[in-house]
């Protein structure tokens, strides 16, 4: 019994400092802690939390702070279908649109942590409200448009739109989060039988804007040379325009002027007109004025006509 408290006593001594080694290991790994770029971290003392933010080491007091690491990078889930082996979750995928049609669309949302603090104590799971708040924005904005424009032509206004919806509630619930982005991955119709038919639908659109574009090409090609007729066509009635004109105006200068002569000398006047009118209407007749009678009366005498037909006679 006594060699025994003699042993004891010889080991103690080694015991205290081994267990105060060991204290001092617990203690000087408990002080500190490391931070990655990606990484935030809260710092909880007695109920307070601050947060930190830059990477590296860090000093906490042990056994009264406690720390929480919280992942900083972009994260994301999906909504309509199982990531990985891409099966179709049709309660979430399946969507009424403005027009009462059926339609499947699956999304991919991203999102990370920008506040760790409101992230870890403001709600009990931040990222479940972030996905119900997603699917509620997006059915009712799905809701505002018609099942063509969802399948093929809206997809980048619609993007927008839910963007903008879900960052807005967001701020109201103050979650510690922000969205990045939120893409629709594929949309298509319910079934097989319906599908065909957008696609007949969108083959036929296709060639609709096919034969609209040729038609701007011909109307193209065609409005130059209807114009260049247009244009031809002014010029040749205005030439003509001021030939008449010009004639007219001629021949008004010309009756004018008989006028004038003739209100000196109507009897002269009469006569040459006279033999003008003849003179063009009968161009190659001679007319010989005979007035050797005495009597005043002029005769007029195509002799030149008269002899050609006596000549023929005589043959």
């Amino acid at each position: 019994m006594n060699s025994f408290n003699i042993n004891f006593q010889r080991l103690k001594k080694p015991i205290k400092y081994v267990l105060l080694v060991v204290v001092l290991l617990i203690l000087g790994f408990g002080s500190f802690f490391t931070l990655s770029e990606q990484e935030a971290a809260v710092i909880t003392t007695f109920g307070n939390a601050s947060s930190v933010t830059d990477s590296g080491l860090h000093f906490k007091i042990p056994f009264i702070q406690q720390v929480t690491k919280v992942d900083t990078t972009i994260k994301g889930f999906p909504i309509g279908y199982e990531e990985g082996s891409s099966v179709s979750i049709e309660d979430e995928s399946l969507m009424i649109t403005s027009d009462f049609n059926f339609v499947n669309v699956d999304f991919y949302v991203e999102y990370k942590v920008i506040d760790p603090i409101k992230y870890l104590y403001a709600s009990q799971n931040p990222v479940t409200i972030l996905k119900t708040i997603s699917q509620s924005c997006i059915r009712s904005e799905i809701g505002s448009y018609d099942v063509d424009s969802v399948i093929t032509t809206g997809k980048s206004e619609i993007q927008a739109n839910i963007r903008e919806k879900i960052a807005s509630h967001l701020e109201d619930n103050d979650l510690g989060l922000q969205l990045v982005n939120i893409t629709i991955q594929d949309s298509e119709p319910p079934t097989s039988e319906v599908l065909e038919a957008f696609m007949n639908v969108e083959s036929a659109k296709q060639g609709a804007d096919t034969a609209i574009n040729n038609a701007k090409k011909y109307r193209n090609e065609q409005i130059p040379q209807a114009e260049a007729q247009i244009d031809q066509i002014l010029k040749e009635a205005n030439s003509t325009k001021e030939a008449r004109i010009n004639e007219a105006e001629g021949q008004v200068a010309r009756f004018n002027a008989l006028y004038s002569e003739y209100t000196k000398y109507p009897l002269i006047t009469k006569q040459r007109m006279f033999f003008e009118a003849m003179e063009e209407l009968l161009p190659d007749l001679k007319v010989y004025i005979d007035n050797t009678d005495g009597s005043g009366t002029q005769k007029l005498l195509p002799l030149e006509p008269l002899m050609e037909i006596n000549d023929k006679e005589v043959k």
